[in-house]
């Protein structure tokens, strides 16, 4: 090993904040010192040739992104790059309490997971009309503490990997892009959210030019023309939920209308998608970000590669809450497409009376039922104390209630035959793959726009956004579990084949990450010889 003598007296280190509690590396004192000193902290440098890339994943905090993230880095680790996954202290508080995705990565050794602030107080709700306060503390106290992490040398001290390479960042997230080219680091943007949403954030500035938002008078039936690719069904009622307000100083529009620019800004955008799904509006974004890379879907993905290399361990669960498996024994005991999945997701929240209006048209419709109900996600609590006696009694012969089910495996279960989702785009890529049909309730976000794609563009299920009663519940299970049943299983089957040949290989979504994979490997060889 080549040794290098130096003296450090001219040398400054930066002080790391890695946490709110004040934890510090104080790399001033660790090495700073007035004699000549041998440092094996710069022949790691000497010796960074022989070592892989090394990317910086770093998602919105959020439990959506954050999962199909997770999945993305394993894939990387597969291909035999490094990857530090870098986690808000929230999340990652509430991942290590709930899931097993510390032990899951220990069979890649040039894995590893960073804590970074969000700035917020511990106590901070992080959702709801707090929501947007989050995007504010990550871009004006998160920003300078990022730049410290990827400048100081901090995250391949260790000598086992190189300085970072690459970063894959969430698009949202636009002061990564910022720090990124100030520090000449390649990035790629990252976009969980739904192609069919991120267009129409896309697509926000030509509808504040051409007078269609914000809206003129009350009709949400009103069309929608200045989205490509979606002229012939768009609605206002199916744009994301902000676009109601009509006020244009509000935060979301200020933030998503300028995503066209900020995803352009990287490297290269990838998606949570497959083109047999999407393609005809990847081709419309492509003249925004011409180099797209759609890789999902992210979970089957995974589920391919794990059975690739002959590993018997099932895909990690990176759910933020305890999962309840008792639910899979009672689907055991079912028939095939005979039970309907009710999941409005992580975040969604209902009123008692949603509640009691969802509860009785599940149970009057005369369908087998798997329903989580979150414990937050109900207003009160007084509503588990006085529940119907009709209610309690054809739950107790038909259907099944927990706080949080492993949805991939419920939705892999041949007893199912529907899912009732808030839409989020994770669990409507989940649901595809499987082959599910879908009753869509929206709640927020990309939501909206996703419950009208899966009903009019790609004829997958029903849209039931804006509504709360039991009659139309009752009605919307029945078409879906037993009117149309055939008709909707033939085209999500269809579909699901889709998803399935994509990720074969020369498939499209196999094709595109390997495209990733060489162009990170591209790129992070021009950051070491530069």
């Amino acid at each position: 090993m080549m040794l290098i003598s130096t003296n450090l007296t001219n040398i400054s280190f930066p002080l790391i904040t890695l946490n709110s509690q004040k934890k510090t590396i104080n790399l001033r004192s660790k090495y700073s010192t007035n004699q000549t000193t041998i440092l094996p902290f710069f022949n790691q440098k000497m010796n960074q040739e022989s070592l892989p890339p090394h990317v910086l994943i770093f998602p919105l905090p959020l439990q959506g992104p954050v999962n199909s993230t997770f999945k993305l880095a394993e894939l990387l680790c597969f291909s035999g790059l490094d990857i530090t996954f870098l986690l808000t202290e929230n999340i990652h508080n509430r991942l290590i309490s709930h899931t097993n995705i510390s032990s899951r990565f220990e069979r890649f050794p040039g894995f590893q997971i960073k804590t970074i602030s969000d700035g917020l107080p511990q106590d901070h709700p992080r959702k709801g009309s707090k929501y947007m306060e989050l995007f504010d503390s990550l871009k004006s106290k998160t920003k300078p503490l990022f730049k410290d992490m990827l400048t100081s040398g901090w995250l391949s001290s260790d000598g086992k990997r190189r300085e970072v390479s690459c970063i894959i960042a969430d698009g949202v997230l636009g002061f990564t892009c910022d720090v990124a080219n100030e520090i000449g680091i390649p990035i790629f943007s990252i976009r969980t959210i739904s192609p069919c949403c991120l267009w129409i954030f896309f697509c926000l500035p030509q509808l504040i030019e051409s007078g269609e938002y914000p809206f003129k008078g009350d009709d949400l039936d009103e069309p929608i023309k200045s989205v490509p690719g979606a002229e012939t069904f768009l609605r206002r009622r199916d744009l994301p939920d902000f676009c109601r307000t009509g006020d244009l100083t509000d935060s979301n529009v200020q933030l998503y209308k300028t995503e066209g620019q900020e995803n352009s800004r990287a490297y290269g955008l990838i998606l949570n998608t497959f083109e047999e799904l999407d393609g005809h509006l990847l081709s419309q974004m492509r003249n925004v970000c011409p180099n797209i890379y759609s890789i999902g879907p992210l979970h089957a993905h995974l589920k391919n590669k794990l059975s690739e290399e002959n590993n018997s361990l099932p895909p990690s669960s990176n759910s933020l809450f305890e999962e309840d498996k008792s639910c899979i024994n009672w689907l055991n005991n079912q028939l095939p497409n005979s039970v309907i999945y009710v999941s409005f997701g992580s975040i969604a929240t209902m009123t008692k009376e949603q509640l009691m209006e969802f509860w009785y048209g599940l149970v009057n419709s005369k369908q087998r039922f798997l329903w989580v109900i979150r414990l937050d996600s109900v207003a009160g609590d007084d509503w588990k104390n006085k529940i119907p006696v009709e209610l309690a009694e054809g739950t107790k012969e038909r259907g099944y209630i927990v706080g949080w089910a492993p949805q991939e495996e419920v939705l892999a279960h041949p007893s199912v035959g529907g899912f009732w989702t808030h839409c989020g785009w994770n669990s409507i890529l989940e649901s595809v793959y499987e082959g599910k049909p879908m009753i869509c309730w929206p709640y927020f976000m990309d939501q909206q726009v996703n419950s009208r794609f899966v009903e009019a563009a790609w004829k997958l299920g029903l849209d039931m956004k804006d509504t709360c009663d039991r009659e139309i519940v009752e009605k919307m299970v029945k078409d879906l579990m037993v009117v149309r049943k055939d008709e909707f299983l033939e085209r999500a089957n269809q579909m699901s084949k889709f998803a399935k040949e994509c990720l074969k290989e020369g498939g499209s979504s196999y094709c595109n990450f390997e495209r990733l994979v060489n162009d990170i490997k591209s790129l992070s060889d021009k950051v070491r010889h530069h």
